[in-house]
């Protein structure tokens, strides 16, 4: 046979498609390299399902640019699958990147935003570069994507950064596979790209250059609104009492902890204690706001009053780069906007919603089109642990468990198809799901749901995640509170089917999926508030069950609220109503004593509780710890969510709490299904009046919980025979409360699963919603507990 001929027979070509987050991140670079390396030739391009390779040459070469695909793929991207197939030889002559393409089913996956690469940092530092002092720096490996996109395929034309054409450098730049700014759809210079402005509060522009007046200004003493990659920051000097002081009476915050930005990790080891997964953090992509411990010097009360721990972050953008090239080592960087509305995004927007908190304002001309907050951090016992899932991790999806077939109305088995699922979430820490298939995609933060804004902010967010994966939901899923605003949101929501999903069961089911649990669980819900089958508050919950249905097997026992939701923040009501309630006409002399300087609205809640008047029944963890916060004198009025029961935390929170000794808790009584603390208070009121110290009180009282989780836990295990056990709820960010009943449950042969990928708080039950209802749709429930479906 001719040699010639035979080398032929070897020539062979596929069609390589890959899935995933694997837009925006060098991935077509990194393909046509790769073909260069292995000798072949053909085409890659980026399309609406993915990119779409298409690989020819010798068969072994062929093979080897396979596996290197597979194994050794862009740092930044995410293969979820990838799939080939082998189709006719064509011949190429070279290896080419087309153009992109759109398609009528959207697979790609909208990329994270990435922080500043270390070589973008280089060049813009480098005064011989022609990026020095350019805020706007990025490359493949770096720089804004999901904040500034408007549709997919990820291409310039389609983001923020249209209306900047590039300039000559940039477009050679742009179009050298050999750089590693190829393809970067922001790539931009000072030549090109969008511009920074330092201006006053009218928004008259300051003269001279931007980033000296802004440095002179931070030195004193002002507060600076800077419009960042998702939205607005308030900034100011972190060692600036008067600075600090402003920022709070401005900002209506007198205690609610501030963010800070720390300019490298020295700066952070400065002030903070510093392990290797925090360090991980601080460092990746993502770079989140990370949750340290203080290590107690040198740092402002002000920042993170009654606190040991201080929310850091390094910079993430060039602009904070250039920030930080001065002389400041640490500034506060919090959130911009005003009380429980969404973040500020826009320029002519910041000037009025931030003209009574910022002096002056540093902003460009590039649009924010998709608002995202920082994410915030802490870890535990070494994993991770999310209180706010946002920037650098939306809209990457959460892959879930799915059951593989359903019944129809008949019995008969449904054929599974993939209907897409909406869950609106809740009314705090609101997010919203998508769920197609196995893969789940969270929203950014949306925020509180209670105002005009805060519905148009999630409305607008929605309509992008839906243009980004061409997905239209058929099921809607909704929490089953009758006046929560997405409730009412729900109601004018067209959809084939609506399902109304308990509160605690979404939590219980989100810690379930992202864990990919199928089998019933037990699970330990603890947080503030959520509407219970019956119509009460519930949020001290022990279930059994699974994404079709559960079972309340214990709980707290109810207590009145006097007056409602102002206790939420007055939490020395909650206390005076537990005194009465557990202790009687004793509890009554004791909230007298311990209260009295309340006067006449201490009588009149008390009055309010005689006569069982505007007194809903609640359940909650959350409350509990309101009510022990205040009588131990440790916050009897929040001004922000959680302030009692966070700073009641802070009290047994030191670094070796892992190893402490044991000491008695508090007794309590478990009967037919319900947790009792009357006794609990009668030894507290004891402790109190023998003068115990109130570290010691709060102490025992978390030691006293550890103990209810375990005897109630072990109720449940020896009469359903689970072993298996989930905790989720806002309550579970109480790392003392986490670690110590994890450890002893595990002692007791349970396997416990807590949240890592979406937070126990509520911001992660909107994924508990999609997938319960996914569920229940495919196999035709409702519920046999009692919630319902709407018509």
């Amino acid at each position: 046979m001719d040699q010639g001929y035979a080398k032929r027979e070897k020539q062979v070509c596929w069609r390589i498609t890959v899935k995933g987050i694997v837009q925006g991140v060098g991935f077509r670079p990194f393909v046509y390299n790769l073909a260069l390396v292995h000798d072949l030739t053909g085409t890659v391009l980026n399309s609406s399902r993915g990119v779409i390779i298409v690989i020819e040459g010798e068969e072994n070469g062929v093979e080897g640019f396979y596996q290197d695909l597979l194994n050794k793929p862009p740092r930044l991207s995410v293969i979820n699958k990838i799939t080939k197939e082998i189709i006719s030889y064509s011949g190429f002559e070279g290896f080419t990147i087309l153009t992109s393409r759109s398609e009528s089913q959207r697979e790609a996956l909208v990329p994270p935003y990435v922080g500043c690469c270390e070589e973008c940092e280089r060049d813009m530092l480098n005064p011989w570069d022609r990026h020095y002092r350019y805020p706007f720096t990025n490359c493949t490996n770096c720089g804004p994507r999901f904040t500034l996109i408007k549709d997919v395929p990820y291409d310039r034309d389609k983001t923020s950064m249209a209306p900047f054409p590039m300039c000559s450098e940039c477009n050679r730049e742009y179009n050298d596979p050999s750089d590693r700014r190829f393809h970067a759809q922001p790539i931009a210079c000072s030549q090109c790209g969008p511009e920074v402005s330092l201006v006053d509060e009218k928004g008259c522009e300051l003269p001279g250059n931007w980033l000296d007046n802004l440095w002179k200004l931070l030195e004193e003493g002002r507060v600076i609104a800077v419009k960042s990659l998702g939205g607005f920051h308030l900034a100011c000097d972190a060692h600036s009492r008067k600075a600090l002081n402003n920022l709070r009476e401005r900002k209506n915050r007198p205690f609610k902890p501030f963010a800070v930005m720390a300019r490298d990790l020295d700066t952070v080891k400065k002030y903070c204690f510093l392990g290797s997964l925090e360090e991980e953090l601080l460092r990746s992509p993502k770079a989140p706001i990370v949750i340290l411990h203080k290590k107690g010097r040198g740092l402002l009360e002000e920042i993170a009053p009654k606190l040991k721990t201080l929310g850091v972050m390094l910079p993430y953008t060039p602009l904070h780069f250039l920030l930080f090239n001065g002389p400041f080592e640490l500034l506060v960087m919090t959130s911009a906007n005003l009380r429980d509305l969404p973040l500020t995004r826009d320029n002519e927007r910041a000037l009025v919603e931030l003209g009574g908190i910022a002096n002056y304002f540093l902003w460009h001309n590039r649009d924010i089109i998709n608002r995202c907050d920082d994410s915030l951090v802490t870890v535990i016992e070494e994993r991770t642990q999310i209180y706010r899932r946002s920037r650098g991790y939306v809209p990457g999806p959460i892959f879930v468990p799915i059951p593989q077939r359903g019944k129809d109305k008949t019995g008969t088995d449904k054929k599974l198809k993939e209907e897409v699922v909406l869950a609106l979430g809740g009314e705090m820490k609101n997010t919203f799901c998508l769920l197609k298939g196995e893969q789940a995609f969270l929203s950014q933060y949306i925020g509180e749901m209670d105002s005009v804004e805060s519905e148009d902010h999630f409305n607008t967010s929605l309509e992008h995640f839906k243009k980004f994966f061409q997905l239209e939901p058929q099921i809607l899923a909704h929490d089953m509170h009758p006046h929560y605003w997405t409730t009412r949101m729900a109601a004018e929501i067209k959809a084939e089917e609506k399902f109304a999903v308990q509160h605690h069961h979404a939590h219980m089911a989100s810690c379930m999926a992202e864990n990919g649990l199928t089998e019933p669980v037990i699970g330990v819900i603890l947080d503030g508030t959520g509407y219970g089958l019956d119509g009460k508050m519930w949020g001290f919950e022990f279930f059994t069950g699974d994404y079709l249905d559960f079972q309340r097997e214990i709980h707290l026992s109810s207590l009145p609220l006097p007056g409602g939701e102002i206790s939420i923040k007055q939490s020395w009501r909650t206390a005076v109503s537990y005194l009465i309630t557990c202790l009687g006409e004793k509890g009554k002399a004791v909230a007298r004593e311990r209260f009295k300087d309340k006067g006449r609205e201490l009588e009149a809640v008390i009055n309010l509780l005689e006569k069982d008047f505007n007194c809903p029944p609640v359940s909650s963890c959350g409350r509990f710890f309101d009510a022990v916060s205040a009588f131990l004198g440790v916050c009897e009025t929040s001004s922000y969510e959680g302030q009692a029961a966070v700073e009641l935390g802070e009290l047994v929170l030191n670094r070796n709490f892992y190893n402490c000794t044991e000491i008695e808790p508090y007794p309590f009584i478990i009967k037919e299904g319900v947790i009792n603390p009357a006794s609990t208070w009668k030894e507290m009121v004891k402790d109190f009046e023998g003068h115990k110290e109130k570290d010691l009180a709060a102490r025992r009282f978390h030691d006293t919980l550890v103990s209810i989780i375990q005897k109630a836990v072990l109720i449940i295990g020896e009469k359903s025979g689970i072993k298996k056990v989930v905790f989720s709820g806002g309550v579970w960010h109480n790392r003392y409360l986490l670690v110590r009943s994890k450890k002893l449950l595990e002692e007791l042969g349970f396997e416990v699963f807590t949240h890592q990928n979406v937070p126990p708080n509520d911001g992660g039950i909107s994924l508990g919603q999609a997938v319960i209802t996914y569920w229940r749709w495919l196999n035709h429930v409702s519920s046999s507990s009692g919630e319902s479906d709407d018509d």
